[in-house]
């Protein structure tokens, strides 16, 4: 009973030291505008952009300054909410409440494609069948500490483009790498 207990204690206090430790998003944000061709780019949210987030649900619209950190901020730009998914990749969906991983029963949508793979006659084929229905773990609509991937799109674009934003960040490292060659 002892050695349970210790055991139980160490798990508890390393998961809790684990997640103070890293409190990052991964921000997907996509460009809705047309002439991108729908592009995304990734951005790191850390520190106190990262608590600015929490408790916010999908669909809230966050304003661009709390997206990116130096000199790759989105100022001017408004963004929703769309989704995410967690450390294990279970995703999140709009019409679950709360943060927490449940388990429910899905017909095709969010998180369920719907089709069975079979393999015949040395291919694999895609079967879909009427009715089929399966128990898939979702994350609710909540972002809470357990998110480590959120999905953004434009709803309101600023001054510049997001290519523009985005390449001037990294032409900084693209130089130094053609300098050393």
């Amino acid at each position: 009973m002892g050695r349970t207990a210790l055991i139980g204690g160490d798990c508890r206090r390393g998961a809790r030291g684990l997640s103070m430790a890293e409190q990052v998003f991964k921000a997907v944000v996509n460009d809705t505008d047309p002439s991108s061709g729908g592009k995304s780019y990734a951005v790191d949210i850390s520190g106190s952009n990262y608590n600015h987030f929490l408790g916010k649900k999908i669909g809230d619209s966050v304003d661009g300054i709390f997206v990116g950190d130096g000199e790759v901020t989105l100022g001017g730009f408004k963004l929703e909410i769309t989704g995410g998914s967690d450390l294990t990749g279970t995703p999140m969906r709009a019409d679950l409440d709360g943060g927490g991983r449940k388990k429910i029963l899905v017909s095709p949508s969010t998180g369920f494609k719907g089709h069975k793979i079979v393999k015949k006659k040395g291919g694999r084929y895609r079967y879909t069948y009427d009715g089929l229905r399966k128990r898939r773990a979702f994350r609710g609509n909540v972002i809470s500490s357990d998110t480590r991937q959120i999905n953004l799109k434009i709803v309101e674009s600023g001054n510049k483009s997001l290519a523009d934003i985005f390449s001037s960040g990294s032409d900084g490292d693209a130089g130094e790498g053609d300098g050393a060659e």
